[in-house]
């Protein structure tokens, strides 16, 4: 018979499980892969748009941070609101689905290719007419080969992206240096411009009292002795008559 004292302890109990329960999800949200939002949601990679909307409501619900006491729940909730946001995406997904299917040829090539070696095998594959390498694609050994090379062609576009990414930076900041070199030096090219043309009123008047006094003697500079004429009328120089 069940007392009351154990009811409570079974409540206690299961609620426990469901704390346990919503941390694991939290922990295993955030071990992810974080490119791949299919792992995210912990869904197959041909999961279509209303099954990513279902697994998100019900992985959402488990570890909401108003119910889940998980200190890093609300990083996960995050990270669980991103990866729906990526497959509702019509561009993000597309992105996402040929980097899962180019994994996948990968490794069908892969596969011909070894049962080319492997006569028994090639054998069975034409005499199950293709079931035998639906079944292998359907074993967890393909699936983990499969996510391992999709985790390793996302890594390496991100690593291309990111690398793009800095070169457009570099680029752009160079193209901006030399735009502000440029606006500096017509900067001080106006500056220049500007005071020459406000000392330009000074330079007239020093020219044209240059040009009606004639060239000023400097302080200090002896002047040549001015030479008499006999004739004071005449401003040229008279030289003396030789008498008999």
């Amino acid at each position: 018979m069940v007392t009351a004292s154990d009811d409570a302890l079974l409540k206690e109990f299961f609620a426990e499980v469901s704390d346990v329960e919503r941390d694991n999800e939290v922990l295993r949200v955030l071990g992810c892969f974080k490119l791949n939002p299919f792992e995210h949601l912990n869904l197959p990679f041909d999961s279509d748009i209303d099954e990513v909307r279902r697994q998100y409501r019900k992985l959402s619900l488990l570890i909401h941070p108003d119910k889940c006491k998980h200190p890093r729940a609300n990083e996960a909730f995050a990270a669980l609101a991103k990866a729906q946001q990526l497959l509702l995406d019509p561009a993000e997904r597309d992105y996402i689905v040929s980097q899962i299917n180019s994994a996948r040829d990968e490794l069908r090539s892969e596969r011909r290719k070894k049962l080319k070696r492997d006569n028994a095998s090639k054998i069975k594959s034409m005499v199950d007419e293709g079931k035998f390498e639906n079944q292998f694609e359907q074993s967890d050994e393909f699936r983990q080969a499969w996510k391992k090379r999709v985790r390793e062609m996302l890594t390496e576009q991100e690593w291309r992206r990111r690398k793009l990414t800095m070169r457009i930076s570099e680029e752009e900041g160079r193209v901006k240096k030399e735009e502000e070199e440029t606006r500096e030096m017509w900067k001080h090219k106006r500056e220049h411009e500007e005071k020459w043309e406000e000392t330009r009123e000074n330079r007239v008047s020093s020219w044209r009292n240059f040009q009606k006094g004639g060239k000023k003697t400097k302080k200090g500079e002896l002047r040549p002795p001015k030479l008499k004429t006999e004739d004071p009328n005449k401003s040229y120089v008279q030289r003396p008559v030789k008498k008999g």
